[in-house]
């Protein structure tokens, strides 16, 4: 029996708000890298039949109160996130509004995508504007504890390899000079995860904006590459390059940036892609070893391409990528 589920729907009947509806029984709506759970539910009345999200955020493993300031945050911008209706801290139950069920990476195709990016790129300049002093900094310890996730969860933990001193001095080289690229960016407020499963595609407002309880003070590049160098969504260079000259030239617009920093922002993005991807790749080998979610291990692939692309375009990441095609090799190798 699932306790916590029954806990949920006797938290939800007791609702003032529902008790002149019908509801139906909570179905899985969907779930993500965390402890989190979400729960579509219909409401029945005399006047309309809608639909809510709830989420199941266990309160010893999850903390909702980050998402409940975010959400605050971000729909005082004028950006169309989940708002939070009901909440239930001690049980980390909340009642959200219902974006939908359209993510971007189940609607984009050929035809729409201009006009999905537009938006997304759009929603990113004004996420930008908000006040990043009150979420936490990305700092250098932050930035190096992802980045350890790449050799400890997959490195050995998933791929049994293990850097030798000289490879050991040289990751540290190479984490240090991504830290520096980050920090020495402006620092904005930073979604964290801004990418194709966590933006809705909506008729008004679009995109529909989720998982946004992560939030950070961080390098202005980082949501952007998290878009346009998705984990699970790839793009031509080419059309990708184009994105990125309209973000560039978005926040020229904003005041951000100056055209003369344009080779500055490329390298800045590269590199941030490659900081972030070392992350992402960790994280899914850690989804699978720790919390049994092997269906990311697919999306391991993707970003060992990236790094190995990308990092050959620079002297820099020369150690990274020699590494990571071995690592490539080794992972292959080594399967589930």
């Amino acid at each position: 029996m699932d306790l916590r589920f029954e806990q949920l729907q006797a938290w939800l009947a007791g609702l003032a708000r529902f008790a002149e509806c019908t509801l139906s029984t909570p179905v899985a709506a969907s779930s993500d890298a965390s402890f989190r759970r979400y729960f579509r539910v219909w409401v029945e009345s005399d006047a309309e039949r809608d639909s809510w999200i709830i989420m199941d955020a266990p309160p010893t493993l999850e903390d909702c109160r980050p998402f409940i300031k975010v959400s605050a945050q971000l729909a005082a911008l004028g950006l169309h996130v989940p708002r939070v209706v009901e909440a239930c801290l001690t049980q980390g139950f909340l009642l959200l509004s219902d974006l939908g069920q359209d993510t971007y990476l189940s609607q984009l195709n050929e035809a729409n995508a201009e006009r999905l990016y537009g938006d997304a790129l759009g929603a990113l300049v004004r996420l930008q504007a908000a006040d990043a002093r009150s979420v936490p900094p990305y700092d250098a310890g932050l930035l190096t504890r992802e980045m350890a996730l790449f050799s400890d969860w997959l490195g050995e933990r998933h791929c049994g390899l293990a850097m030798n001193g000289v490879q050991q001095q040289a990751w540290v080289d190479v984490q240090q000079q991504l830290i520096h690229s980050a920090l020495a960016q402006p620092q904005v407020y930073v979604h964290r995860d801004f990418h194709s499963r966590n933006l809705m595609v909506c008729e008004s407002n679009n995109p529909g904006i989720l998982d946004f309880q992560d939030a950070v003070c961080g390098a202005l590049t980082y949501d952007a590459v998290s878009l346009l160098r998705d984990c699970y969504k790839v793009w031509p260079k080419e059309q990708v390059r184009e994105w990125q000259r309209q973000y560039f030239l978005m926040l020229c617009e904003a005041g951000r940036l100056t055209k003369s920093e344009w080779a500055g922002f490329v390298q800045a993005m590269d590199w941030m892609g490659i900081q972030r991807h070392l992350k992402a790749a960790g994280i899914f080998a850690r989804l699978y070893h720790r919390d049994g979610k092997d269906g990311y291990l697919n999306d391991i692939p993707p970003t060992l391409n990236y790094i190995v692309e990308v990092g050959a375009l620079y002297a820099q990441m020369t150690p990274l990528v020699a590494w990571t095609e071995r690592l490539a090799q080794r992972f292959a190798e080594v399967g589930r």
